[in-house]
């Protein structure tokens, strides 16, 4: 065995040897996959082997279907069969609703080149002949989706590895993990230890053990899943003989069951409500190739259905019974990524779905070990997507909340209810007695809209319109006509402090890096000069700066930033986080409101746009920047959360006069669209660069250098490809939701990245990217919406107060 290698990835699953093939195949030929007993041993083994694209994030569902079509690959060059059969995919569903989410996924799929339809129940009986058509509505049909060996597949993935250079250490336990001063990584195993550059966490269902040898608390938990294999079933046979493709993969939404053909038989499969997870504290180490105790009456209720949906199933002789462990993520997307403040520390796991996912998972993060960055929009994968708040007690709460929601649909408007509330800021209770409707993100709860006092504070769950609408409608009103207060705790906040902080944030961020007093709106650029961040960044004294961004990004920011700040100590970064509180006001009677609180002159001479200062607000002593995302005048006040509760009381009562009201998240998205503002995880994100987002004015490519600085030359020098569009769409009773797919004169061309309703203007919005050559057209645009082709019209500029005259004055 050898004692030093570029990369050591840990564990021989199946989503390990992809790593290592993907690794191998990129030109990495020092690197080595360890694993504690044979390839396969633990999850992969008893994988019902199922593969597919669907997926309800269209750019993983991008990497599923690069998955399915890299097996042939790998069977190729590695001459180690796969047993690669691809009849294609039917998701049945028994309700519009099911129908509907289906449509969707089927629009949002066309600019990803998937191949799918929708089809009649008629017509999907015909494809699957054993389902009673009459319990369904309709179906999509996918042309990429079938079924491996996953044994064949681990093996070629290794095999092909081991061909360009990789090698594999079967019965070798790596059980210690250690850092050496110069930075590189010593993987102890019981062979000996093997010095590295760079170690990957693919444990499997010791993931969460391989963290802790670094003093890593990964979100992952296993879960018993067991799925139930058939006798020969003699009409199975002939159907399989005499059609063309054979039986399909199948979902049944409404039975939460997947099937196949399986050596004659049929595989059933279910996430059943009454889940049980695996192991919860720790995962054994002598525990490999086995299969735990079969309890069949905990998935009864979905089998009942399931026989009635398929009467084929009533005669049928189970052969056996599997149930094994798989590991899941709390909301079940894999794990992915660079681990914070470990350089050369990597994790893959978490990916329950491995043989549909693994081969996105090694593509993406080979990219990101050698190139710096994974190549595709991977958000909704990034192990950065959670932070300290997400304990094992925490993780346990909502595997099993994801695990029993499996075949639900997931309505866009929905907030599901396991571990919360869990994070609250100190006017949590004040909001909760105004009736506040609870969204969370990263952890805190965050108001979304404000019910009506004596009505349940409940959102009806729909992809339509929902009961939000007239309320979200009379709170962009009060801040277009008055006041609206809103909290920004949940806003992603850092202080960087020292002699060198100026200039080092200059090296960072794209834009200038402001005068004392004053804030500035400043893209953060990858070395290709793609948008990894959108900041409002404060110069508070000379060496004292704070950037606020999306809070959702906090740990991602966090990491990117503890990778650059300077050995020498003279940046210090501290994480704010919840303990600095914010409120927003913004409406016509914002200064005044707030002139009534404090000595301090907010003339519009004396306290301009963009301009920040701290000041006594009644007794609170306060830090007040004169900026706001709803396009009006207004100000973020921050302060030390043991003062929110007293500043939220003292603003409610004196801003009583003015017509103050409360808005939550909700009414903000609303009034951002209006102005054509994008926001992070949607219009920016690490796949678009600053000139084709809109934010070109913000890159000062005068100033000394920055990251990213030359991509952005060039991207400026022969222009961007595509473009950021807002469109007014002939919407009913539904608007854009996200992915939704731009049509141009019958072709797609584009997708939308968010949208809604604007309620000042009263028109449906959407925003999305479409290529340049399309941007300046002013007719032909069609965007799907629930399946229906809607007309769409380029708004060129902001729906509300164009010359941004409100916001500035």
């Amino acid at each position: 065995m050898r004692t030093h290698a570029q990369a050591v990835v840990i564990g021989g699953g199946v989503v390990g040897c992809s790593v290592l093939y993907h690794l191998s195949k990129a030109g990495w030929k020092d690197v080595v996959l360890v694993e504690r007993k044979q390839l396969t041993a633990g999850s992969t083994w008893h994988a019902a082997g199922g593969i597919h694209t669907l997926n309800g994030d269209p750019n993983v569902a991008a990497l599923q279907k690069y998955t399915v079509e890299l097996y042939q690959e790998i069977e190729e060059i590695s001459e180690v069969p796969c047993a690669i059969n691809l009849p294609g995919g039917l998701l049945l569903a028994d309700t519009e609703q099911r129908l509907d989410w289906l449509r969707m996924a089927h629009a949002r799929g066309r600019y990803l080149g998937m191949e799918t339809e929708i089809i009649t129940p008629a017509e999907a009986k015909e494809i699957m002949p054993f389902m009673d058509e009459s319990k369904f509505v309709g179906a999509m049909y996918d042309r990429h989706e079938g079924h491996v060996d996953p044994s064949g597949v681990t093996h070629a993935y290794a095999k092909a590895a081991e061909k360009a250079g990789a090698e594999v250490y079967l019965e070798t336990w790596a059980k210690e993990i250690v850092r050496r001063p110069d930075g590189s990584w010593d993987v102890v195993c019981d062979r000996g230890a093997i010095n590295c550059e760079h170690v990957v966490n693919a444990g499997g269902l010791w993931a969460r053990e391989v963290g802790h040898m670094i003093g890593l608390e990964l979100p992952v938990l296993a879960m018993e899943h067991m799925y139930l294999l058939t006798d020969a079933i003699p009409e199975v046979q002939q159907f399989t003989q005499e059609s063309e493709k054979g039986i399909p993969m199948m979902i049944d939404f409404g039975a939460e069951i997947y099937s196949r053909e399986e050596q004659g038989g049929l595989l059933l499969g279910t996430y059943e409500k009454a889940c049980v997870p695996w192991s919860p504290l720790e995962t054994p180490w002598d525990f490999g190739s086995q299969l735990l105790d079969a309890d069949i009456d905990r998935i009864s209720p979905s089998l009942e259905v399931a026989f009635a949906h398929f009467p084929i199933f009533n005669d049928a002789r189970i052969r056996q019974v599997v149930n094994g462990p798989f590991t899941f993520a709390p909301d079940g997307n894999p794990l992915v990524g660079p681990v914070r403040g470990q350089p050369g520390q990597w994790v893959a796991c978490g990916v329950m779905a491995g043989l549909a996912q693994g081969g996105g998972v090694g593509l993406a993060l080979a990219n990101w070990m050698i190139e710096g960055d994974p190549g595709f929009d991977i958000w909704g994968m990034d192990v950065a997507r959670y932070g300290d708040w997400a304990t094992p007690g925490y993780t346990n709460t909502k595997v099993q909340e994801n695990y029993s929601r499996r075949f639900q649909i997931a309505f866009p408007n929905e907030e599901l209810p396991a571990a919360r509330p869990l994070q609250m800021s100190p006017i949590y209770g004040r909001l909760a007695q105004a009736n506040a409707v609870w969204g969370v993100a990263y952890g805190l709860e965050y108001a979304l809209w404000f019910q009506r006092d004596g009505e349940p504070p409940v959102e009806e769950v729909t992809f339509k319109r929902s009961n939000a609408f007239e309320r979200v409608a009379a709170e962009v009103a009060t801040v277009r006509e008055s006041v609206g207060l809103m909290e920004t705790t949940g806003f992603a906040k850092f202080e960087f402090t020292g002699s060198g902080a100026r200039g080092w944030l200059s090296n960072l961020l794209a834009n200038r890096i402001p005068d004392s007093g004053r804030l500035a709106l400043a893209p953060m650029l990858n070395h290709n000069g793609k948008l990894i961040g959108d900041f409002t960044v404060a110069t508070l004294e000379p060496e004292r700066f704070m950037l606020v961004g999306s809070g959702v990004a906090e740990r991602y920011y966090e990491r990117y930033f503890d990778a650059h700040l300077p050995a020498d100590g003279s940046v210090q970064l501290r994480t704010l986080g919840p303990e600095l509180a914010g409120l927003s006001i913004a409406g016509p009677k914002t200064r005044e409101t707030l002139q009534a609180l404090t000595r301090a002159d907010l003339s519009a001479d004396a306290f301009p746009f963009l301009h920040i200062r701290e000041m006594n607000v009644g007794m609170i002593p306060a830090l007040v920047g004169r900026i706001s995302y709803t396009g009006d005048l207004g100000y973020e006040l921050w302060v030390p959360a043991s003062y929110q509760a007293a500043l939220f009381d003292l603003l409610r009562e004196v801003g009583e006069e003015h017509g103050m009201g409360l808005l939550g998240l909700r009414a903000l998205d609303s009034l951002r669209l209006e102005k054509s503002f994008g926001a992070w995880a949607s219009e920016y994100r690490p796949i678009y660069d600053p000139y084709e987002a809109g934010l070109g004015r913000f890159v000062e490519l005068d100033k000394d250098g920055f990251v990213g600085r030359e991509a952005a030359e060039r991207v400026r020098a022969e222009g961007p490809a595509r473009r950021l569009m807002t469109f007014v769409v002939e919407a009913e009773d539904a608007d854009v939701l996200g992915d939704e797919p731009i049509w141009h004169r019958g072709e797609v061309i584009g997708w939308v990245t968010s949208g809604g309703y604007a309620h000042w203007s009263r028109v449906s919005v959407a925003l999305g990217y479409v290529p340049v050559e399309r941007a300046d057209a002013d007719d032909g645009f069609e965007i799907e919406v629930l399946g229906v082709r809607r007309v769409a019209h380029p708004q060129r500029e902001p729906l509300f107060d164009p010359t941004g005259a409100r916001m500035r004055g």
